[in-house]
């Protein structure tokens, strides 16, 4: 066995040295750039094929400028429909200027300022695709429908693709392959087909990416860097299907393919991805020598991509339990990133990432890495620096994460009173960290109602455009059958009969995308609104539990957090449902009293009365509906009252089709809880009330007022407080 082990590690060593010396030929890659203009006139001439034999690829933009990758030697290729092709030479890394000469500009383009403004509107969507997806969309929209332009179906594709490739970035999955599947339905190109492919296989539609990617299997023309990425895609998929074994053969051909075109950057990726497939498998010895072979690759490029790859490698020694291989990759990712520009390191924050690459996240791991060791001491410094970093960064995750981390260190080196306070600042960064997710949620929301809007706009310009385009064919038919027959007149009418029932069936799809999309709104509201619970319960509850403990009564303290337990199971189950049994939520209404009870035996009684004429089995109700109410009772009516009060709730069944459910209590009223209410209480409005007047509001729209809230004083001096709610059952 060891002469085998041995062999591999020579073998890995020697595919290794391979792997440097090819990429160390890129050493001389450089951004070229240039201008293309008409040598008789000075003025820039756009959309100007760019290209160099090693198959990078690139078009003049709206100025005649453009940039490309190139390497001294190589071969720079201009072509188009109104230059001859020209090739040249590159001698320096100096800025080349091509002139046309007698360039005819009217020949070239009667239309060239509509050329010229479709180029600006390109070039300004790509200008905001990363930093702004509302203005990048809106010059996509006017690229395809501005009264100047009547885009040629080669623009179409152009702009459809670029607002895949915008919806790609912004990890819309859904909306790019809708639009880059319009975009080849305007004309097929590789580019727009590998884009498709790349999103299905993001939105993990593996099976759609392959059938896809077929369709490109004979086609010979691709430029070597389509040609890596058609392989790596397939790959990708084959991996995400399950099937390793294809998915490295083609990884493996992907690689040679990019070898043999020096294509440095993708031999680091797909390096990186081999080894990603191996780990995956559990081949430790193949994964750990690509991962070498990475990490070596990665170097030679830019400082983000390297600390990318040490990260990558980190994690697989985390998984392989080698904490000081981890820790020693991670120092030195630390060292790499301060010695980036903080403006940069900025940049890097603001990327999308599901685990982007900070100082306190790094910090965070190695700490980790140490407390895995039991290397409690040399932990605590790393936790401290992830928390100060990630509050000077607002990183309320990880901070949050590295205090609970840290509390625990404490507790386990028996050091309680840092422990406690490190815990209470915890659960501030859970309540302050709790409030920030919401509001993402609602800033989330209206962002996707803002790009769902803007897509309409953009679907409806294109059917204008089409529709504008018929009425101009149309007028020309008409002119000619005016000309010849008059009997030719029925098919303009029957024409414009057609195109009024085209409209009519565009305006009721319309209407019933709005209604979908209405209904898919509540319910993700809906389903928002019952996942909360107040946190405050949770937290109240687990301090009950602790005073059991520290009054030695285990038997309580079990018994409550048994109850406590299953009462969250039971809200869990229900969380994802629109409707559950009435048993079910009478169930956990009674878990909840219970609960509340135990905590505050000295100041209520409770009963829950079920009339014999209710049949439960035949009602359903919306989760978590009834208890807020009685939460409301006990904590604002029944805990200020000063003498032991009670709570009663009342399930009764006025007629066959409705429950009606009443809660009673003779607390201090609604009007002194008000009173008594601190100022910060006031600023506050009660998350629970809150939630509940919502989900009735919406379930109501949904179901024609299938609920009904009244909410009153019980006695004339405005003490205790009744809620009667009323459920329908259609």
């Amino acid at each position: 066995m060891q002469y085998r082990y041995y062999i591999v590690s020579f073998l890995l060593f020697v595919v290794a040295n391979s792997f440097s010396q090819s990429t160390q030929l890129d050493s001389g890659l450089f951004k070229l750039s240039g201008e293309v203009r008409a040598g008789n006139t000075g003025k820039p001439i756009a959309g100007v094929n760019v290209s160099t034999d090693a198959g990078a690829y690139t078009t003049t933009n709206a100025f005649g400028t453009f940039v490309i990758n190139a390497r001294i030697g190589e071969e720079l290729i201009f072509s188009g429909a109104d230059i001859v092709t020209v090739r040249h030479r590159i001698t320096s890394k100096e800025e080349v200027i091509l002139e046309v000469v007698d360039y005819d500009e009217d020949r070239s383009g009667r239309g060239m300022s509509s050329q010229e403004e479709y180029q600006r509107y390109l070039d300004s969507a790509q200008y905001y695709k990363k930093k702004d997806i509302e203005k990048s969309l809106d010059f996509i929209a006017k690229s395809i429908a501005s009264p100047t332009i009547s885009p040629t179906k080669s623009q179409l594709n152009t702009s459809l693709t670029l607002l895949g490739e915008v919806y790609l970035y912004h990890q819309q999955y859904d909306l790019a392959v809708a639009n880059l599947q319009d975009a080849l339905k305007a004309k097929k190109t590789i580019k727009s087909a590998l884009l498709l492919s790349e999103a299905l296989v993001l939105a993990t539609d593996y099976k759609a990416a392959l059938t896809e990617l077929k369709k490109l299997e004979k086609i010979k023309r691709m430029v070597p860097y389509q040609h890596i990425a058609y392989l790596e895609l397939q790959a990708d998929a084959h991996k995400g299907l399950g099937d390793t074994r294809k998915a490295l053969e083609f990884y493996e051909e992907s690689l040679r393919v990019a070898e043999q075109n020096q294509v440095s950057p993708k031999v680091t990726d797909l390096t990186s991805k081999i080894a990603d497939a191996y780990a995956a498998k559990d081949r430790k010895i193949e994964a750990e020598g690509y991962y070498n072979n990475s990490l070596k690759l990665s170097k030679q490029q830019a400082p983000q991509r390297a600390i990318q790859e040490n990260e990558k490698v980190a994690d697989f020694y985390n998984k392989s339990n080698r904490f000081t291989d981890e820790i020693q990759l991670r120092k030195e990712s630390l060292n790499q990133l301060n010695a980036l520009p903080k403006k940069r390191v900025a940049k890097e924050k603001n990327a999308a990432a599901s685990d982007s690459i900070t100082r306190q996240r790094i910090n965070y791991k190695i700490a980790n890495a140490y407390i895995a060791q039991d290397k409690l001491e040399e932990a605590i410094p790393y936790l401290q620096k992830s928390i100060v970093e990630a509050d000077s960064e607002d990183d309320l995750i990880v901070q949050k994460d590295a205090t609970r981390k840290l509390s625990e260190v404490y507790e386990y080196k028996g050091d309680f009173s840092k422990a406690y306070q490190t815990y209470q600042s915890y659960v501030t960064l859970v309540d302050t960290l709790y409030i920030r997710k919401e509001q993402e949620l609602s800033r989330l929301s209206r962002l996707n109602r803002d790009i769902v809007n803007k897509q309409n706009r953009i679907s409806s310009l294109e059917q204008e455009r089409e529709l504008a385009q018929s009425k101009y064919n149309l007028a020309l038919t008409e002119q000619q059958l005016f000309q010849t027959r008059t009997n030719w007149q029925k098919w303009l009418i029957y024409s414009l009969v057609a195109g009024l029932a085209l409209l009519g069936l565009i305006a009721f799809l319309y209407y019933r995308s709005n209604e979908k999309q209405k209904l898919a709104n509540n319910l993700l509201a809906l389903k928002s609104l019952r996942t909360q619970m107040n946190p405050h319960f949770i937290f109240n509850a687990l301090n009950s539990v602790n005073n059991y403990i520290a009054k030695s009564d285990e038997r309580s303290a079990n018994r409550y957090l048994s109850d406590f337990s299953k009462l969250m199971r039971t809200v869990l189950e229900n969380s994802e449902e629109d409707f559950i049994p009435f048993a079910k939520e009478l169930e956990l209404l009674q878990l909840y009293v219970k609960l509340e009870h135990a905590r505050f035996p000295d100041k209520f009684d409770y009963d829950i009365v079920i009339g014999e004429e209710v049949v439960i089995n035949q009602f359903e109700i919306p989760p978590m509906l009834i208890q807020p109410y009685v939460e409301n009772a006990v904590w604002h009516g029944l805990r200020y009252k000063k003498e032991k009060g009670f709570l009663r709730i009342e399930i009764q069944q006025p007629s066959q089709d409705e429950l009606e459910v009443t809660i009673l209590d003779n607390g201090i009223g609604r009007k002194q809880s008000a009173m008594l209410k601190t100022q910060h209480q006031k600023k506050q409005k009660s998350k629970g009330m809150g939630n509940i007047k919502k989900r009735v509001a919406i379930l109501n729209d949904m179901y024609k007022n299938k609920v009904d809230v009244t909410v009153a004083n019980l006695y004339d001096d405005e003490t205790g407080t009744k809620v009667i709610l009323r459920l329908k059952k259609d």
